[in-house]
């Protein structure tokens, strides 16, 4: 039997060597074969704030040479049933962002012509709609789990209907979305009117605001998005500034009391069981993460990411601490 792809042990080239890939992945050319890959889209064309999310892709695969192959939390070992490599950057034009979210779709539509899940290091938040559009052609409309402290659902950003502010109003104009399986999560903020949160709302869309999160578990939350989502394929799209910048500090529009770092893992975690057809984590700038916090925190809900994917395996049992408290 053919070994699946396996990161590359610390023991056999030291951490900060080896390959520059998702967790030092081998990389590919296309997704033939694979069950799931691992693609960089680094833009920050479509940023409306503090730039350098073009960066993210790199530096997020710098951090996760740390991860190592076996989730001690849930017991998943991605790497005994799927088999994972590493696809590289797409080659966005830089200077115009609706080329880039044509070639960004483009791009993904030859990706899923294999039966392949694309999980996508971010790159602005602009990216989430073109992917959403070639997820559809493959599977059709999908339910969503949006973690954010913005909507994005903008009709326009100064007077442009493509940025980072207006994806997912834009996927929901394309038939990307079903709306009575859309959920956003931990959105807060100031706004311009009261109603900010609310265009979602209207069309069946789910809204958690984080002030509903604090102080709170997140699982009971998860276990009822789950029931409602069922066997729907469903699509799971995480910003990073969904975190409290104590958490994440480099991203570019960083609103505070957000989410706790174990508030973001029990999400990701609880899509565990969920038919999730395609993921991203987006919104990491660099140029604002001095100490590397923040790309720490992407890789590894990332690699959460691949562990709650279909097909997974999960220990089951809970942690076990020795003492009780």
């Amino acid at each position: 039997m053919t070994q699946n792809n396996q990161p590359l042990g610390g023991n056999t080239m030291p951490r900060f060597g080896g390959p520059a890939t998702m967790m030092r992945l081998p990389s590919q050319d296309t997704a033939a074969g694979l069950d799931v890959c691992f693609v960089g889209v680094p833009m920050d064309i479509g940023t409306s704030n503090r730039p350098g999310t073009r960066l993210g892709p790199r530096q997020i695969r710098d951090e996760s040479r740390m991860l190592r192959p076996y989730n001690m939390a849930t017991g998943a070992a991605p790497f005994d049933s799927l088999r994972v490599a590493d696809l590289g950057d797409v080659p966005i034009n830089t200077f115009d962002l609706k080329k880039s979210v044509q070639i960004i779709e483009d791009h993904y539509h030859a990706i899923l012509k294999h039966d392949v899940i694309p999980l996508t290091l971010g790159g602005d938040h602009t990216l989430s709609w073109p992917i959403l559009k070639a997820i559809k052609a493959k599977h059709g409309p999908v339910a969503l789990i949006h973690i954010d402290a913005h909507a994005d659902t903008n009709e326009n950003m100064f007077g442009e209907e493509v940025a980072h502010g207006c994806p997912f109003r834009r996927a929901h104009e394309d038939g990307c979305l079903i709306n009575d399986k859309v959920f956003q999560i931990g959105l807060r903020g100031t706004g311009y009117a009261p109603a900010d949160f609310d265009w979602g709302r209207e069309r069946g869309w789910k809204v958690i605001p984080a002030e509903a999160c604090w102080h709170k578990s997140l699982s009971p939350l998860m276990d009822k998005i789950r029931a409602m989502i069922g066997d729907t394929p469903v699509y799971l799209t995480f910003d990073i500034d969904s975190l409290d910048p104590a958490y994440a500090p480099g991203t570019g529009t960083a609103e505070i009391g957000g989410l706790t770092m174990a508030q973001g893992m029990e999400i990701v975690r609880g899509c565990a069981g969920l038919n999730i057809v395609g993921a991203d984590l987006v919104e990491v700038s660099p140029p604002y993460d001095m100490p590397g916090n923040t790309a720490v925190a992407g890789a590894g809900l990332l690699f959460e990411m691949l562990c709650a994917l279909p097909g997974v395996p999960r220990g089951g049992a809970a942690p076990r601490s020795d003492i009780a408290f």
